[in-house]
C-alpha cells in the first residue's frame, strides 16, 4: 500500500495566518479558502471589508485547484484561448486565477483559493500561505 502526506490542522493554520499576512502587509480584503486534496473545506476567513462573493468564489478556486491538480489559472488560460467549452467541466467552478495546488512530496495534498483583488494578487497571497511549510 502507498502513503502519501497529508495536512493537519496546524500545517492549515501555519498556511492561513502566513496568506492573511501577506493580504494584510498590502491592504487587500479577500477571503481565504483552503481544501484538502478532495477539495473539501479545511479553512475559511474572510477579512474585513471583503465582497460577499468572495466567500463563495476562493472555496471554489480552491477545489478546483486541488481536484484538477493544478494552479486555476490553466483553467482560465484555456478558456481565455478559445477552448470555451471547458465552461462546462464538472465540479470546476472556480476557473480564474487565485487557486493554487499544496504539493507535498509530489503529491498534492490540498490547495489554497483567495479572491478579492486582481487575480493575480489573489494568487500571490494563496503562494505566500503555501511558502509558509517551507
Amino acid at each position: 500500500m502507498k502513503t502519501k502526506p497529508f495536512l493537519s490542522l496546524e500545517d492549515v493554520k501555519l498556511i492561513a495566518n502566513a496568506a492573511e499576512a501577506e493580504a494584510l502587509r498590502n491592504n487587500w480584503a479577500v477571503s481565504i479558502a483552503i481544501v484538502d486534496d478532495g477539495g473539501h473545506l479545511l479553512w475559511f476567513q474572510r477579512l474585513d471589508g471583503a465582497a460577499p462573493i468572495s466567500s463563495e468564489i476562493a472555496p471554489a478556486k480552491a477545489r478546483t485547484a486541488a481536484v484538477g491538480r493544478r494552479e486555476s489559472k490553466g483553467y482560465e488560460d484555456m478558456i481565455n484561448q478559445g477552448r470555451v467549452s471547458f465552461l462546462s467541466a464538472p465540479t470546476l467552478a472556480g476557473m480564474l486565477e487565485g487557486g493554487v495546488p499544496i504539493v507535498v512530496d509530489g503529491h498534492v495534498v490540498g490547495a489554497v483559493g483567495v479572491s478579492g483583488v486582481k487575480s493575480s494578487e489573489d494568487a500571490q497571497i494563496a503562494r505566500a500561505g503555501i511558502a509558509a511549510l517551507g
